[in-house]
């Protein structure tokens, strides 16, 4: 792997204590990824894991009571979503929303217009779409379609992966991409953001899932089980396999 150039940590959550509705979720989440590194989060519903999504995205009901997030070492905590998407930070949504007239190729240009300031053409952003639809797997018409409507499940996280791979974030969070895939669709999402990663070596990724099988397509640097808000225990790819065959009793 090439040597990243930015040389501390592309992201960092801080001793995280957030509330939704006063009632508090997270209770001191401490995560450190640095360039190029898959950290993989996983714990049983209900534990924090899409609260800390929805944090990273800065949704408004989730309110940072302390703690601090931090991007390239800059504190983002208070940023507004659309001012982490620019700067270069990418969520993948478990349940990507549909919208109706708005095809996808039209999506990834006013999105990519928005990340880096520069006007595409729509024939110029039509080829960088051609390659990686390619390398993903889907067909070509599928830039035309209307962004995620009438998508089956793989179809919609495989236009997660194209998006993330067109607009070149530097941290990556993937919110369950994994739920409800088959495993042949689990292994062409895999594929297409191992594909990312080998364009874009520097990519950070935070990979929050339920299951251990995700694991055996793209390696995690880190696992880290978080249980009722707190993260109770990291370490590497063997963590995964003891949750898989314990389950999340033995650390409850």
């Amino acid at each position: 792997m090439t040597q990243p150039t930015h040389p501390g940590p592309v992201f960092e959550i801080d001793d995280l204590h957030v509330s939704v509705e006063g009632e508090e979720i997270l209770k001191g989440v401490d995560l450190t990824v640095m360039p190029g590194e898959i950290h993989a989060l996983m714990g049983p519903n209900g534990s924090g894991k899409s609260t800390l999504a929805n944090t990273i995205l800065g949704a408004a009901e989730y309110q940072v009571t302390s703690g601090r997030i931090l991007f390239k070492g800059e504190d983002i905590t208070e940023w507004a979503t659309d001012a982490r998407g620019k700067a270069g930070i990418f969520l993948a949504f478990q349940h990507p929303e549909e919208i109706a007239g708005v095809p996808v190729i039209q999506f990834l240009r006013q999105a990519l217009s928005a990340r880096k300031g520069i006007d595409l053409s729509v024939l110029e952003l039509r080829l960088a779409i051609m390659e990686w639809m390619e390398k993903l797997g889907m067909d070509p018409s599928f830039g035309d379609r209307y962004l995620n409507e009438g998508f089956s499940g793989g179809e919609k996280k495989r236009n997660e992966i194209l998006q993330m791979a067109i607009l070149e974030p530097e941290m990556a969070v993937l919110d369950e991409t994994d739920s409800g895939l088959d495993i042949d669709a689990l292994r062409v999402v895999s594929k297409g953001v191992n594909e990312v990663r080998a364009a874009r070596p520097d990519l950070g990724v935070l990979l929050i899932t339920h299951y251990q099988r995700i694991l055996d397509e793209l390696a995690a640097d880190r696992v880290h089980v978080l249980i009722d808000g707190r993260v109770v225990e990291s370490g590497g790819p063997e963590l995964a396999r003891r949750l898989e065959t314990e389950g999340y009793e033995a650390w409850r």
